[in-house]
């Protein structure tokens, strides 16, 4: 037999093998993803539906948020704690979350934590107290911490690497960002009624969730080896936790005050700690050797670009057409509906383009788009057209979400089956934390002098802040180009588009 006919027939055989014994992949009609069973896609719109949830939650309470305090009487500084809480809990626990789920099984963690989720949005439409309701967010948040970073690791272990998980991947992530831009609608919508419903909505849909997770996610296989770091958990937890309530209080507490100081010495201590610990433990709860892959750091890198300029343009945009010129919240939703709309629709063909073109030149392209988008929006005045000044803008930004399932394919791209909720626990860490950040430095550069409180001097003093989105969002289209610098690619790391031929070669086996 010819050499290179010796080779082509060693890795059939190979990949025949690995098809037939590794339980993380599907049969490989199902992995090349041509035709999928009917239980697998229930599995996939299952996980989807609770990526949903979270999405909708963040931004449904955004709407509401002048209702709740005026029935109980709550301040604006505690009015804030309800958007603070659930990032404190989600951003604080998300990487224990994801290791959790590798090392005790991602059925069980995802079932326990989409049922706290449900009754946590349950307790949060009865109680009418301020402090409790904020526990209800805060508790909703570390439940999201879990189920967020195990669905994505259900997926990635579900569907092998390549055109499959790319296509799986491209419908969850679209779910993700889809319900945090349909929040705004069914904010506005459930407010009308009421604004309990808004914490009430969620929990048919969770339990429902949770019965159809139930059957069809399968059953865990032996614990993965290796011990819980629970000294390493508790460094972790404690410095994202601090970091995350220090960069939300600063704007209120002075960035320059004591306090302010003190907590961020306690994170770099805290943090420090962590590492060593990491370095010296036998089972460490991140492997640090993870963070040295390029394609991780530049996704969390992009994640955070992503997220922290469309969080801060969302806001700004809010407190000035509904707060200053009056739009209605639906009004205000259905402004910006057309970002969400693109979100959906890309889930047809992004996993079509990142086959085609791979994963850089997407995140890339998106991330100029993007910033492109925030730059004509600085041009609204006092009297914005829908059509010339913010629909431009909005059609930008939303084509800039579609690189979003890019993103989260380049990060868990080539990562064991093991490390796959690590992975995901990174990535969402970085969106979670690196996004209440640049919101932070957002709040603290527009929360000087309003004037006279005219549109013109509101205007005024929200541009740092609509210019902070811009600039953030150009720092990620950097970090994307870089991809395409010679110097920057590390020999092991093989281009996205170079995975392809396998699994092709899987489907033709």
């Amino acid at each position: 037999m010819q050499p290179h006919l010796m080779r082509r027939h060693h890795m059939r055989a190979h990949v025949m093998f690995r098809a037939m014994t590794s339980p993380a992949t599907l049969p490989a009609a199902d992995a090349a993803g041509t035709r999928w069973s009917a239980r697998l896609w229930g599995l996939l719109i299952t996980l989807c539906i609770v990526l949903f949830l979270d999405g909708l939650d963040v931004s449904m309470i955004g709407v509401a948020l002048p209702s709740i305090g005026k029935e109980l009487d709550l301040s604006t500084s505690t009015l804030q704690w309800l958007v603070s809480g659930y990032v404190l809990g989600y951003g604080g626990l998300l990487l224990l979350g994801g290791r959790t789920a590798d090392l005790v099984g991602r059925r069980k963690v995802f079932l326990i934590a989409l049922a706290v989720f449900a009754v946590a949005s349950l307790a949060g439409g009865l109680v009418s107290s301020g402090p409790l309701l904020i526990l209800t967010r805060f508790v909703k948040g570390l439940a999201a911490a879990f189920t967020a970073p195990t669905g994505l690791s259900i997926i990635t272990t579900t569907f092998a690497e390549g055109p499959a998980r790319n296509k799986a991947l491209s419908i969850y992530t679209v779910f993700g960002a889809g319900g945090y831009s349909m929040g705004l609608v069914f904010g506005g919508l459930m407010t009308g009624v009421g604004w309990r419903w808004t914490f009430l909505l969620p929990v048919p849909v969770a339990l429902i969730a949770l019965v159809a997770a139930a059957i069809l996610v399968r059953k865990d296989g032996p614990a993965e080896e290796g011990g819980h770091d629970l000294l390493g958990a508790l460094f972790a937890t404690s410095a994202m936790l601090l970091l995350v309530y220090t960069v939300v209080s600063a704007p209120h507490a002075g960035w320059g005050s004591a306090r302010t100081v003190a907590s961020f010495a306690a994170v770099v201590a805290l943090f420090t700690a962590f590492l060593g610990v990491e370095k010296r433990v036998r089972y460490p709860l991140v492997r640090l050797g993870i963070l040295r892959r390029a394609t991780l750091v530049r996704a969390c890198l992009a994640i955070v670009a992503v997220a922290g300029s469309y969080f801060s343009f969302q806001f700004i945009a809010t407190l000035y057409l509904q707060g200053t010129l009056g739009w209605s919240p639906l009004k205000l939703a259905l402004g910006l509906l057309p970002v969400g709309l693109l979100v959906a629709l890309s889930s047809v063909f992004s996993d079509r383009l990142v086959d085609r073109f791979g994963t850089g030149p997407i995140i890339a392209v998106t991330m100029v788009v993007m910033t492109i988008g925030y730059a004509l929006f600085l041009r609204v005045d006092t009297h914005p057209s829908y059509l010339t000044m913010i629909l431009p803008a909005v059609l930008l930004i939303g084509i800039g979400w579609i690189g979003f399932p890019a993103i989260n394919i380049q990060a868990t791209n080539g990562v064991s089956d093991d490390e796959q909720g690590l992975a995901a626990g990174v990535l969402q860490t970085f969106m979670q934390v690196g996004a209440a950040i640049v919101l932070a430095l957002n709040t603290a550069l527009i929360s000087g002098s309003t004037g006279d409180g005219s549109p013109a001097a509101m205007l005024h003093s929200f541009r740092p802040g609509l210019i902070l989105a811009v600039v953030v969002a150009g720092a990620g289209a950097v970090v994307a180009l870089s991809h395409f610098l010679p110097s920057r690619r590390r020999p092991e790391e093989p281009a996205d588009e170079e995975v392809t031929p396998v699994d092709e070669l899987e489907l033709a086996v």
